[in-house]
């Protein structure tokens, strides 16, 4: 394993060794609101200063840009942590075991190093770019599926951006209509992970974070699959619209949502 990625699986763990031990006390936390349908724990931030605190030992002058604490700059920008301490806060504060960390390494710009931790599963997803993808010690490879007949897609709602739902219910009846089913768990970084892992044939969300995207973006190309945003282009990071899965499922999801990014746009430009 790379020393870099080992030292962010080590992080990684260390957070969701601390996430565990809250999870049986959820309604002791304190929780505040960012917007809305977003929430924010004490134990988000507390997770998130443990990934930091973890990974500035070993890279003091490194850029880390986590959800919760924005970015915190280091002398050398070429090597950017993506941190996503609890991806899934909403499951988290139910008591529904569907959440991750997310941590991602970006260098110069290029995605290189990538982890998602499932604590509640003890699975930890890791891909090296040219590297391959691994679930703990087992080589991943995204599925083989020949096209959305038969195929399980996996999403998410609109919940932080109402004025994209009717938009988004669209793609999904879309979608649903074409394959064997549609999943929505609510934790973006372990959906792109089971994409991975072959347990969902594609994907796809509108309006995510890098944070969100990055480490399982990387694990789904190591695996052999393909992440684009809704034109089949490279500007999801950008842009937070996402679409993966393997090369035969992804040229027809991209069809079911042609014109998707420019209706998008456009609610954008109404204020929406």
């Amino acid at each position: 394993m790379h020393p870099m990625l080992n030292m962010a699986v080590r992080a990684a763990h260390r957070a969701g060794d601390l996430i565990l031990r809250y999870l049986d006390r959820v309604g002791d936390l304190d929780v505040q609101s960012k917007g809305h349908n977003d929430f924010v724990s004490e134990v988000d931030r507390a997770a998130e200063a443990t990934i930091i605190e973890v990974l500035r030992r070993a890279y003091p002058d490194h850029v880390f840009i986590g959800e919760e604490g924005g970015a915190q700059a280091g002398d050398n920008e070429d090597y950017q942590w993506l941190i996503d301490p609890l991806d899934g806060t909403t499951n988290f504060l139910h008591g529904h075991p569907q959440f991750a960390v997310s941590i991602a390494l970006r260098v110069k710009g290029r995605l290189e190093q990538g982890v998602v931790y499932d604590p509640a599963r003890q699975e930890t997803f890791t891909a090296s770019r040219g590297a391959g993808a691994y679930l703990n010690d087992r080589r991943l490879r995204v599925s083989r599926r020949t096209g959305l007949k038969g195929a399980l897609i996996g999403t998410g709602f609109p919940v932080r951006q109402p004025a994209h739902l009717d938009l988004y219910l669209e793609t999904f009846r879309a979608i649903m209509l074409e394959t064997a089913g549609v999943r929505r768990a609510g934790a973006a970084a372990l959906d792109l992970a089971w994409v991975a892992a072959g347990r969902m044939d594609g994907f796809w969300e509108f309006a995510l974070q890098p944070w969100d995207i990055a480490a399982g973006a990387l694990l789904i190309e190591e695996a052999g699959g393909i992440v684009t945003d809704l034109d089949g282009g490279t500007a999801h990071m950008e842009r937070g619209h996402v679409v993966a899965g393997n090369p035969k499922v992804i040229r027809e999801l991209l069809k079911l949502l042609r014109g998707t990014a420019t209706r998008l746009d456009a609610i954008g430009k109404r204020g929406g």
